[in-house]
């Protein structure tokens, strides 16, 4: 019976961790990780500041927490898919810039990309929030490189000899696209983010019916 009682308080307790830093990953996309309170996600969530307290510790164990949060969901929505879907090499790197402009342009998070936010507002303040939140950007900017990179030694880029400065362009024109949109209203940042990546592939060699697929968003 102990044991039942101990189980059944951890299973709520990891509910109630859920839906606390569901709300809070949303919020902090709009409003920043500073914006974060305890009052303000009990309100949100319907939970007692206590009862909130008690499950983070602290503003800082709150905001690393939420980070790890919003990291699964950009597994989830981003990489999963596309890794599921797709052979490595270009096809896959296809999939993941069409994931990420369908993740930022459909507002998988209220303030569009987590870590494009986030990383604005934590770039000059060291600390271990910083850490993680940039251990996050390159854990999905070295996947992408690594997957470019094979591509490369497949023969399916054969104009390319250095994947991490395509990395870096690609990502500029992901994070450009949803910077832009949400200070505009407005899709057309990601139509031209869709074609600038194709521009940028098929100028390297790639197939331009396989980069095709990283079609215009909606």
């Amino acid at each position: 019976m102990a044991q039942e009682q101990r189980d059944g308080r951890r299973l709520r307790g990891d509910e109630s961790r859920r839906v606390i830093l569901a709300h809070a990953i949303d919020t902090a996309s709009v409003d920043g990780l500073e914006g974060l309170t305890i009052g303000r996600l009990a309100d949100a969530a319907g939970h007692s500041k206590s009862g909130v307290a008690t499950l983070f510790g602290s503003k800082e164990q709150l905001q690393l927490a939420t980070v790890a949060a919003a990291r699964e969901v950009f597994i989830d929505t981003v990489v999963a898919p596309a890794r599921a879907n797709t052979d490595r090499g270009l096809a896959r790197v296809c999939a993941l810039l069409e994931k990420w402009l369908d993740y930022s342009e459909d507002r998988v998070f209220s303030g569009g990309c987590f870590f494009a936010a986030t990383s604005v507002e934590y770039d000059a303040r060291p600390g271990v929030v910083r850490d993680a939140i940039a251990a996050a950007s390159s854990e999905w900017e070295d996947y992408l490189a690594v997957s470019i990179e094979y591509a490369m030694n497949a023969g399916e880029l054969p104009l390319l000899d250095d994947a991490r400065q395509l990395t870096f362009e690609l990502v500029s024109f992901l994070e450009a696209a949803n910077t832009r949109s949400l200070l505009h209203e407005s899709a057309e940042p990601y139509r031209r983010a869709a074609t600038a990546a194709r521009a940028r592939l098929i100028a390297l060699g790639g197939d331009p019916e396989l980069v095709a697929t990283v079609a215009d968003p909606s």
